[in-house]
C-alpha cells in the first residue's frame, strides 16, 4: 500500500492497532488485486448523496461522487466493466412493507418539498453508459443479496471488486462482505465512499481493511487501472 494517511488516523485506538498488527491483518501492506477488476456502485443516488433527503448527506456525499466520476474514467478508458446499483426500477417508488423489511425507521421521513426530484436515481455525475448495467437491488444492503451480480461478474471473468458507493457503514460494507465470501478480492478507494456519521465511515473503513478489503486512495487506485 501506499504512504498516505489512513481515514482513520486519530480515531483507531493505539491498543487496537497494536492488537491487529499481531496477527497478519497489517495496516501497510502490498496490494493483493487480480488482474480483472469489475467496479461497483453501490447506491449512489439523490437520496443519500443530498441532504435535502433524509436519508442523504451532502457534506460528505457530493465528494464522493466527485471522487467515483474521476475513478468511472479511468475505468472507462481501461475497459473495465462498471455494475451500478440502486434500489427499484421506478425512481418514485414507495415500498410495501414487505419489500421494506426489518429496517429500523423510528419516525417517517419529512415529506420532501414539492418539486424535489425522486431521490433514486443515480447521482448525475455517475450517469451511466448505455452499456452498464444499473441492478435494482431493493432494500437490503448487499449488491449481491437476491441480484445477479455474482453471475454478472463471474461471466465477465472478474476476479477483484472495486467497491465505491453509500453509507459506508452499510450497504458498501455488506457488499464489500459479500465480495469477499464470493472469494473476490476487493478494493475500497475510501475517497469514493461516504457516510452521514464520519465516526461509523472511518471504523468501517479500518475494520473492512484489517479483515476484507484493501482500502486505499483513489489516486493508487487509478494507478492500478492504468495498469492492467
Amino acid at each position: 500500500m501506499d504512504s498516505e494517511t489512513k481515514p482513520w488516523e486519530g480515531v483507531i485506538p493505539a491498543e487496537d492497532l497494536a492488537s491487529f498488527a499481531r496477527e497478519f491483518d497489517k495496516e501497510d501492506r502490498p496490494l493483493t488485486a487480480g488482474t480483472r477488476p469489475a467496479v461497483l456502485v453501490i447506491d449512489m443516488t439523490r437520496a443519500f448523496v443530498d441532504s435535502t433527503y433524509s436519508t442523504g448527506w451532502s457534506e460528505t456525499g457530493y465528494p464522493a461522487v466527485d471522487a467515483t466520476a474521476e475513478l468511472l474514467t479511468a475505468a472507462r478508458a481501461a475497459g473495465v466493466p462498471i455494475f451500478f446499483t440502486k434500489a427499484y426500477p421506478e425512481a418514485d417508488h414507495q415500498p410495501l412493507p414487505a419489500e421494506r423489511g426489518r429496517w429500523k425507521l423510528n419516525a417517517a421521513p419529512a415529506a420532501l418539498p414539492e418539486g424535489t426530484p425522486p431521490g433514486d436515481v443515480i447521482a448525475d455525475k455517475l450517469a451511466p453508459q448505455p452499456d452498464e448495467i444499473v441492478i435494482n437491488k431493493g432494500g437490503k444492503p448487499s449488491g449481491f443479496f437476491g441480484t445477479p451480480l455474482a453471475s454478472y461478474l463471474i461471466h465477465a471473468g472478474c476476479d477483484t471488486t472495486i467497491v465505491t458507493g453509500m453509507t459506508t457503514s452499510g450497504c458498501v460494507r455488506a457488499t464489500v462482505l459479500d465480495a469477499f465470501q464470493y472469494n473476490f478480492h476487493v478494493i475500497v478507494p475510501h475517497e469514493c465512499t461516504a457516510d452521514r456519521s464520519q465516526i461509523s465511515h472511518k471504523v468501517n473503513l479500518f475494520d473492512m481493511h484489517m479483515k476484507y478489503a484493501d482500502v486505499i486512495g483513489v489516486r493508487q487506485t487509478i494507478n492500478y487501472l492504468k495498469g492492467l
